[in-house]
Parts: structure tokens; sequence; C-alpha cells
């Protein structure tokens, strides 16, 4: 997969030096977002929990159609936000994209390399600043140090959009794997790892129906995402694999001054080995969202938010995780709820500015995610403010 990211890379390249005499086939996109924020009582952002810069986005992206078959599309970035995900440039997303089938009604496309994640009702602009509803999405489904192996696979999509006398459809179909890096496996295991997490298999299933004559958008999709840890030298973990299968359904309702989302998730998680030698886990988490906006003139929209999120169903409340440390680990890390607020001017045609606050109860989505931070995280109640000026072309 690495030698077809690579190929696609020069294929893209090439498509540029082409278009010198097709301008009319490329399309070229950017951004540059900039932003300060806190995480006061936490590392969500930095270990300190002090004011930090660390909210940069860059990003370029394009595409090229050779024909009514064919169509190439990239996105590179510059991210830095702290402990949120890895510092650096990476490739979004990179493909090759055929048009399968196409009538009046339907439209069946295929897509080979780096391809997006068009599952989720936010996975297909995360990646994008100004097209989120809030500089952070909600933890519970869209949790920052998965960023990287959440947004796509390396491996085939299908993505399927027709209408009939029920409404319009989306259906998507993607298989393949992500590249975890040194930087993504401290933040998901913590510093005492030194062996390799790799990404053995992602099968993900959506579907998305619009109604006719209505404002409303229901989605349902599944995930079943297979891991595998291998040791390394003076290691703390051990040789061990984790599944994870996940149930989600979502709803939106759009009309002309207001915006409503649902969206919530079960995912079952099965550790084997990993933590230590016979150590075997099998959890159910839940978790899930309810977001209001609110279309003001002046191109003023309003955003709140209600983030709930629980590690274990059977354990709510996080008492096991405390009684089976010893009291090591306080309860608080088996759960993460936080109430947003936030507000979004676009005062130019491509200039807006974000600003929003969080009251964050709980800490199971701060990193590293399996061996928590205690030293770093010692508040069960911790507030998030951020402000972020973007521009795009």
């Amino acid at each position: 997969m690495v030698r077809l990211i690579l190929g696609l890379s020069i294929l893209l390249v090439a498509c540029f030096v082409s278009a010198l005499s097709h301008a009319r086939e490329v399309k070229v996109n950017g951004f540059i977002a900039q932003g300060v924020i806190q995480a006061d009582g936490s590392n969500f952002v930095e270990d300190d929990g002090d004011i930090s810069f660390k909210l940069t986005e860059v990003g370029l992206n394009s595409s090229y159609r050779f024909n009514s078959i064919f169509r190439v599309a990239g996105q590179a970035v510059y991210l830095d936000g702290g402990n949120r995900y890895q510092q650096g440039a990476r490739i979004d997303y990179l493909f090759l994209e055929s048009q399968l089938y196409d009538s009046d009604q339907w439209s069946v496309k295929a897509q080979l390399g780096r391809n997006k994640n068009y599952h989720w009702l936010y996975s297909a602009t995360r990646d994008v600043p100004h097209t989120r509803p809030s500089i952070i999405l909600p933890q519970s489904l869209y949790f920052d140090v998965f960023r990287d192996v959440a947004l796509g696979v390396d491996g085939l999509a299908l993505v399927t959009q027709g209408n009939n006398s029920l409404g319009e459809w989306d259906i998507n179909f993607s298989l393949g794997t992500s590249p975890i890096s040194s930087e993504q496996r401290t933040n998901l295991l913590g510093a005492s790892a030194k062996g390799k997490l790799k990404h053995d298999s992602d099968k993900q299933f959506s579907v998305y129906w619009r109604p006719n004559l209505s404002g409303f958008q229901y989605g349902v999709s599944v995930i079943d995402a297979d891991f595998r840890y291998v040791q390394g030298e003076n290691d703390a973990f051990v040789n061990g694999k984790e599944t994870s299968q996940r149930f989600m359904f979502n709803v939106m309702y759009q009309g002309s001054k207001h915006e409503v989302a649902l969206e919530v998730m079960r995912e079952r998680t099965i550790a084997e080995d990993v933590l230590f030698a016979g150590f075997y886990s099998d959890t159910f988490a839940e978790g899930g969202y309810f977001q209001w906006r609110y279309f003001l003139p002046q191109n003023l929209t309003w955003m709140a938010r209600l983030d709930l999120y629980d590690r274990d169903r059977d354990d709510r409340n996080g008492n096991l995780i405390s009684t089976l440390s010893q009291g090591g680990v306080p309860s608080y890390f088996g759960y993460m709820d936080q109430a947003t607020l936030g507000l979004t001017w676009e005062f130019s045609e491509n200039i807006q500015i974000q600003a929003e606050i969080h009251r964050v109860k709980g800490a199971a989505r701060l990193a590293p995610i399996f061996t928590p931070n205690i030293d770093l995280n010692r508040n069960k109640y911790w507030n998030i403010w951020a402000v972020q000026l973007m521009y795009w072309f």
C-alpha cells in the first residue's frame, strides 16, 4: 500500500504538469487556520494546561479529472494541535476515482488509495476547519487522539448516490488499513510502549437517507476494525490484539434558521494480552451528542452541544476502574461529558472566526487512552476555551 500511495503521489504531480494545458480540469483549494486554546486542568493540549498557540491547520487539496470516468484527488496538511494529535505534515487522502456506473438516478464510484471516511456525520469534513460546526468536534465519537486513523484507510472505497420514490440515498463501503506512527502509539498506549501498533483491517459500511420534501436526514454505520501490538525491546507491553466493533446512528434536521444533529454509538472493544500475558477484556462503550445551531443575520451562527461518553456501559461511574487499580486510577477516567457553546462569524467570503467554551466532566478521552496519566489530569471538572481564525481559497 505504501508503494500505491507513492505511485499515486507521482501521478498527482504528473497531473499538475499536464494540467498547464488543461486548466479547466484542475481544481486547487487550500486553507490556513491559526488560533489560541487553553484546556485548563488537563493535558488535552499542553501538559501544564497553559494557554497555547498549538491550534494550527494548513492544507492544500487538489483534484484532476482525466475524463468522464477517471479522477485523482488528494490533500496534504500540516497540523499542530499539541497532545490532541501528532504534529507535522501528512497526506490526509490521495486516491484514484473511477466512475463505475452512472444513470439519471444512480451513480457508483470506486476510490483506490488513501480514501476519506464517508461513514460518520462529520468524518468527511473534519479535516477542513471552516466546514466543521466547531473547532473541537464531539470527543465521544471524533476523539482527536485517533484522528489520523479514523480519517480514512489505505484501500478501496465504494461510494453510491441515488434517488427513488422514497428520497435520496448515500451508500458507502470501505476496506483497508491505516498506518500508525510511534507518536500515535504513544498517545494511545503511553510512553512505556516501545513496540509497534498495527492496523490489520478496517471494514466500514454506512447508509444515509433523506426523505423527499423533508429537512431530515437519517444514517446508520457499522465498523469492524482489528489491531495488533508487536512487542519491542524493554517494552512494558506484550504481543496482543484488539478488535473494535462500532454501531452508529445519526439524524440531522436542516431548516432555514436551525440545524439539529444527533449522533450516538455503541462500541465493543475486545483486547487480548497487550497489557500483560493473559489479559482479556470485553467491554461496551457508549456515547453520543445532541447539537443545535442557529443561523443569525450577518453570517453569525450560534452553536450549543451536549456530548456524553462512558467507557464501559456496565461501569458508567468508573467505580470498577478505581477498584481494580486499588484507588490508583480515579473513577472519573471512566467517562467524559462536556457541554459546549460556540459562535462562528463569517465576516468575509472566505474568512471566518470561531470561538467556543467547553465545560468538561471526566477524563476518559484524554491521552494516553489505555494507561491514564493521573499526574497531569487530577481534575474531575475542567474547562476548554478556543478561538481560531480561518482563511480558505
